[in-house]
């Protein structure tokens, strides 16, 4: 039961048995595809397709042995298959629930923080600026707030609703509606209705029914890989005429076309990207960076710089007020007892703040007045055009309101003459270069209600200055970020002199000056492009001229990563190569329109997701070039030897068999390889750079061609020696060999051992094959099924050594030029 005070909210217990009884906060039910159905699906694949025709095949030359072995293998390979996307699809669900808005609420006579989904009819639920509704509700109090409710009603203007009421003029009913935007005001709202109950969920609006984006590299990847797999299938019906003209072997004709278009079709390139982006989101978000858009897991490595806000993200947002000044006195509260003239500057502060605060400067306040039940007769919240909150209070037979924000807001709203301002300016300008954040002071007493502050006849008060000192772990990120060539600007709505000091604390570069905003505004694009080139410290910066920032680094070349929290920044995020926004203070639009979300607001993690992001980059890199390179010789060897009148080399089976290793090699292995030791001392990689470009595709096929010279040339070496199986089986081991050997060459990163614990997986995939492997070239009714047979010692050590060569050179010619400290190799895999 709700208590008898009104903002006391539910009791705990209460609060349980609603959810119990209503479920949770969900528009709709969450979906999620069974492993039965992810299995379903990936057997629908062309390569699970034809292993099918195959076997059908082979069940018809009454080979039932080798067609039963091939419809098993792909079983297998349709598992492994299943558990990567499961492994992914857990990772998502992972990062949707962080994702879930979280809510403040009052319960049991506490403020406390919680997922929308948990909250029940009967929750008192604290909304602000730049938040979405989480329910639907009705407002308590005589809270003013503009909301725009285009979501449901389609009209783009917001409305002012109010709580109270004897409502000013030209507000709405208190009822408040779930997905619609608080664009102005704060206050507290009493749910009345959750989930497919609010207005939104009866009108069939559901997030659940988008999917999920898809990448550039995604499409791109998929195009060419459509395009590769039409192209294997012609390639392989010109392979299955050929033979069956030329040798009269229809059937076998079929089994060689399929055997082509198996080793053609570059399945894993699909496979490899999901899992790379979704467990790369997943690792991120381990790191406190929760991932909205994919594309911001291929960006954050190529990120040269950093724009960031000052307040909770420089410093660690735990204001405190650390001075208070008059014109004739200045204190500290809590050092000694302040002069009367002092508390009346700190109580008027605190009555123009929420009687709920939530904002770090009114949790400062409150800790110095004493805490009222009343709620203010009238409020009119910041504005773009009055950087000042202001409050009007009953007091006896009259009224008093009191405003409190920028001193150049409150010293308009008090009409002050630049001779009446000079004290305070001096003393703004002395503890703004100590590095407070400054407010001014004023207040009102007046008898008739007023339309506007601007007609009230304000009196400045005072000063009151917060510290809000840099975190400890900023300087030392600011200089990982430094080594990694990522420059940093900080970004603020402060006072000149407090952001130069913050700066310089922090380590940021201020030999270029401070930019405020009004400069910013005066130039023009030509002119803001050459001062970015040396200001990285900008103050007094209104939303709007965050964007002229963005897009003016952006025209000097930058890749920008750009943090925000407001309601306002929205633009700047967007317009960002990566949008960053402050899960902890930021505003539910700031997330929306953000591809990241800091779920701890520390800089720190923005430095750690960047080093992250370039691991991700170069291992995805790695595996794709690796697919590429493992299908020239499995292609290769499935149709040279034809070409030349050789006995085929390679069956269905053989394929399949590679592929068991191919896909967990490339998700598995490359996804987890650690970073390079000098990951974060190399330059943001060239933003026209492409993942997977002309230079890859080279790489990999050089590699390939390698590994295909050297096993093609042994078969066709070994074939007159000991005989076809006997060939086909040493010449195997030497592919497999090759196989693993080049995923090593490739994948392994500097410092880390060949027999280090981080390759705990690579070798136990090497031992499974070997497991495998070893019945199919010596169990007698084994052999016969991969038409193997038991290859000489002096064969078999042949292939081996060949196999180590031909895929593991790469890699000691890496090794030795790192040895060397050659740079030339630094960003070649």
């Amino acid at each position: 039961m709700i208590s008898p005070s009104p903002f006391e909210g539910l009791d705990p217990p209460e609060a349980a048995r609603r959810l119990a009884a209503d479920g949770p906060n969900l528009l709709s039910p969450e979906r999620r595809r069974s492993a039965a159905a992810i299995a379903l699906a990936a057997a629908g694949e062309p390569m699970f397709l034809l292993l099918a025709a195959a076997s059908v095949l082979y069940l018809a030359l009454g080979d039932q042995g080798e067609g039963l072995l091939l419809a098993a293998a792909g079983v297998v390979t349709i598992g492994l298959v299943a558990v990567q996307q499961v492994r992914s699809e857990v990772a998502l669900r992972a990062l949707g629930r962080l994702s879930d808005p979280v809510v403040r609420v009052r319960r049991g006579g506490r403020t406390t923080s919680l997922p929308a989904r948990e909250l029940v009819r009967g929750d008192l639920v604290l909304l602000a600026e730049g938040q979405r509704a989480p329910a639907d509700g009705r407002l308590l109090g005589a809270d003013v707030l503009r909301i725009d409710e285009s979501v449901l009603s389609r009209e783009s203007a917001p409305v002012t609703r109010s709580g109270a009421p004897g409502a000013p003029g030209g507000c709405l009913p208190g009822e408040v509606f779930a997905g619609t935007l608080i664009v102005a005001g704060q206050g507290i709202m009493e749910v009345t209705a959750t989930g497919a109950r609010t207005a939104l969920g009866r009108i069939g609006a559901s997030l659940s029914t988008i999917g999920p984006s898809r990448t550039p590299l995604q499409r791109s990847t998929g195009r060419i890989v459509v395009v590769i797999g039409s192209l294997a299938l012609v390639f392989a019906g010109v392979v299955a005429v050929a033979y069956g003209t030329l040798r009269g072997l229809w059937i076998e004709g079929a089994l060689a076309g399929i055997t082509v278009a198996i080793a053609l079709i570059p399945e894993e390139f699909p496979v490899v990207l999901s899992v790379f982006l979704a467990l790369g989101a997943w690792r991120l978000a381990r790191h406190r960076v929760l991932v909205r858009r994919p594309a911001a897991v291929e960006a954050l490595g190529g990120a040269s710089l950093l724009c960031v806000d000052k307040t909770g993200t420089l410093t660690g947002n735990r204001m405190q007020v650390a001075a208070v000044w008059t014109p004739d006195a200045e204190g500290v509260p809590g050092a000694d007892a302040l002069p009367a003239s002092l508390r009346l500057v700190l109580e008027a502060a605190a009555a123009a703040s929420s009687p709920q605060p939530t904002d770090p400067m009114d949790l400062a306040l409150s800790r110095h007045s004493a805490a009222s039940s009343d709620r203010p007769e009238r409020m009119w919240p910041m504005t773009p055009r009055r950087l000042a909150v202001v409050q009007t209070w009953a007091h006896g037979d009259g009224r008093v309101t009191a405003a409190k924000g920028s001193p150049e807001a409150v010293f308009a709203l008090c009409r002050l003459s630049a001779t009446d301002a000079a004290p305070a300016r001096e003393a703004l300008e002395r503890l703004a270069a100590s590095g407070l954040r400054v407010l001014a002071v004023a207040e009102a007493r007046h008898d008739a209600a007023a339309d506007a502050p601007e007609e009230l006849p304000f009196v400045l008060l005072g000063l009151v200055g917060f510290l809000d000192p840099v975190a400890p772990d900023v300087p030392a990120a600011l200089g990982e970020a430094g080594a990694a060539g990522i420059e940093v600007a900080m970004i603020t709505g402060d006072y000149p002199a407090t952001a130069r000091k913050i700066a310089m604390d922090a380590g940021i570069d201020v030999d270029g000056g401070v930019m405020t905003g009004e400069e910013i505004e005066a130039l023009d694009a030509a002119s803001l492009r050459a001062r970015l080139r040396s200001v990285r410290v900008f103050a007094r910066v209104q939303p709007a001229q965050k964007l002229a920032l963005v897009r003016a680094f952006q025209a000097n070349g930058a890749v920008v990563a750009m943090t925000g929290d407001g309601v306002n920044d929205a633009p700047a995020l967007e317009a960002a190569d990566i949008g960053v926004a402050m899960g902890g203070r930021g505003t539910d639009v700031a997330r929306e329109a953000a591809d990241l979300v800091l779920l701890d607001d520390r800089f720190s993690s923005i430095v750690g997701a960047v080093r992250l992001g370039r691991r991700i980059f170069t291992n995805l890199r790695r595996a794709l070039i690796y697919v590429t390179a493992i299908h020239v010789p499995i292609a290769g060897l499935a149709l040279l030897p034809i070409l030349v009148g050789a006995p085929p080399f390679l069956f269905p089976i053989h394929v399949v068999l590679l592929e068991l290793v191919v896909d967990p090699v490339c998700s598995l292995v490359f996804e987890g390889e650690s970073s390079e030791p000098d990951a974060m001392r190399r330059p943001p990689r060239n933003p026209r750079a492409s993942l997977f470009g002309p230079a890859e595709i080279l790489a990999g096929f050089g590699r390939g061609a390698v590994i295909l010279a050297a096993v093609l040339g042994l078969y066709l070496g070994l074939l007159p020696a000991v005989g076809e199986n006997a060939a086909r089986a040493a010449a195997y081991v030497g592919l497999a060999v090759g196989n693993l050997s080049l995923a090593l060459a490739i994948g392994a990163s500097a410092g880390v051992g060949l027999f280090d614990a981080r390759r705990r997986l690579f070798w136990t995939i090497a031992a499974t094959l070997a497991v495998v492997l070893l019945p199919a070239l010596y169990a007698p009714g084994v052999f016969e099924l991969f038409r193997f047979e038991p290859p000489p010692p002096g064969a078999l050590t042949l292939a081996v050594g060949c196999g180590l060569a031909a895929g593991g050179w790469s890699g000691v010619v890496r090794a030795l030029r790192r040895r060397r400290g050659s740079g030339s190799l630094r960003n070649i895999p």
